[in-house]
């Protein structure tokens, strides 16, 4: 059987105090979160600043939203197909190789993209970029499994998720200015200054990955001998609960559960609903008339910056509570509410804004409490698998949905309808989570 957590260390579990734990996993947090972020700020500016490129690059090189949307999802076919051997080969070698190697080589296809000039071209770049990518977020959720007990989980997921909307804040007024003040300086348009620029530091930060990143808490020098056996006492005392290890833990069992059909469907819309706003918010504010580059970058990062701050709040709550169920359900309904009140108020920017941020938040803390909840459902071998493989099949309905997304828009020339499916969706989702069961999330 694999080993659940690498780091753990051979000793008796005795009783620790909640100060000693806290002192610990404070420290581990303020060690690798930070790093983690990092690294997740840059892989969503890489991923979704085609959506800022989309408002110049489809005029010059005559892009309809059909193309734009097929281009947009494609990259989840090669996400799809990395995810599950990307994060067995993060368990087997560790997550410095792994994260490292995702980094660099995402970082110069990013980069590379600025020598588009076709739509074949546009496909095969970023099916390339989903390949290189895939596994690092599911490989990410797997490695804060090492490190931090179920009881601080939502907590630890949210900050590192949080990097979505930090990177939407950053990215989105970067990418105005760059696509803006750069056009046509030295014959590059602004799209090609952009994504040079934009997947350099990628490059840059997967190289110092694989210098800081620890592979377990065994690995890492940093921590005392106390420090370590703190950690692996608390993760010993989740997978040995009354009725975790020998179910959950089993892959054939936790793999062919309910339950897991369950967790992928919530993670299929979640898929949906999130790359609906990472790939289509800006046109999506431009549809509302804010047509000038640099204006669209700063009102695009509205709610991006609304969201960051709500998901760790909801995450928060969702741990001091011990709750997920509920805490998922209303955040989906907020969320939807959101996109109605979006759609309902076209021709007034303020209220729309306002009704894109409630529904950002809201689809932002369904994931970090989805992650909480699936981290702490699965162990052992079927946490290696059953993470990676959620993902994967949310990864191809995304691919779906973008490309529908891209037709309703080129049919309608609105994205107005579009955004009513998803908020039919996340109503679903909302009542879709109490099909889980109540003890696992007693347990978490």
């Amino acid at each position: 059987m694999l080993d659940s957590h690498p780091g753990t260390v051979s000793a008796e579990l005795r009783p620790i105090s909640m100060d000693e734990s806290d002192r610990v996993f404070r420290k581990v947090a303020w060690r690798i979160i930070p790093f983690i972020f990092l690294i997740f700020v840059l892989a969503m500016v890489d991923r979704i600043n085609i959506g800022y490129a989309k408002l110049q690059f489809s005029h010059d090189l005559t892009f309809s939203d059909t193309v734009y949307g097929m281009g947009a999802g494609v990259f989840f076919i090669g996400y799809m197909l990395s995810d599950v051997p990307s994060n067995m080969l993060l368990h087997k070698r560790g997550a410095r190789a792994t994260i490292s190697r995702i980094m660099i080589l995402w970082g110069i296809i990013s980069a590379s993209m600025m020598f588009i000039s076709s739509s074949t071209q546009f496909y095969v770049f970023r099916f390339a970029l989903g390949l290189a990518e895939g596994g690092l977020f599911p490989g990410v959720f797997l490695y804060l499994t090492y490190w931090f007990s179920t009881d601080r989980r939502a907590r630890m997921l949210a900050l590192p998720l949080a990097a979505i909307p930090v990177a939407g804040v950053i990215g989105a007024p970067l990418s105005g200015y760059l696509l803006d003040t750069m056009h046509n300086v030295n014959g590059l348009r602004g799209w090609q200054w952009m994504f040079l620029i934009e997947g350099i530091p990628s490059v840059i930060v997967g190289v110092i990955a694989y210098f800081f990143l620890e592979n377990s808490p065994r690995n890492a020098k940093w921590l005392s001998c106390r420090d370590k056996q703190i950690i692996a006492n608390m993760l010993e005392f989740d997978i040995t609960k009354p009725d975790v290890s020998k179910s959950r833990a089993n892959m054939r069992h936790a793999l062919t559960s309910p339950i897991f059909l369950v967790l992928i469907v919530l993670q299929a819309i979640g898929g949906v609903a999130n790359s609906g706003f990472s790939f289509w918010l800006p046109q999506i504010i431009h549809d509302l008339g804010v047509t000038n580059l640099r204006a669209n970058g700063v009102v695009t990062s509205i709610p991006y910056l609304c969201a960051g701050i709500g998901m760790y709040v909801w995450g928060y709550s969702s741990d001091r509570n011990r709750e997920r169920r509920w805490h998922y359900a209303v955040a989906a309904i907020l969320g939807a509410t959101g996109l109605l009140i979006t759609c309902a108020h076209t021709d007034q920017l303020s209220i729309a804004v306002a009704g894109l941020s409630l529904a950002y938040v809201g689809t932002l803390s369904c994931t970090c409490v989805f992650w909480a909840y699936s981290t702490t459902y699965l162990k052992n071998g079927a946490a290696v698998i059953g993470i990676a493989f959620i993902n994967s099949v949310a990864s191809l309905v995304t691919y779906g949905s973008l490309s529908l997304f891209g037709a309703i828009r080129t049919a309608t020339h609105s994205t107005t309808l579009g955004l009513y499916i998803i908020a039919a969706l996340m109503f679903f989702a909302a009542a879709l989570v109490f099909c889980l069961p109540k003890h696992i999330q007693k347990e978490n």
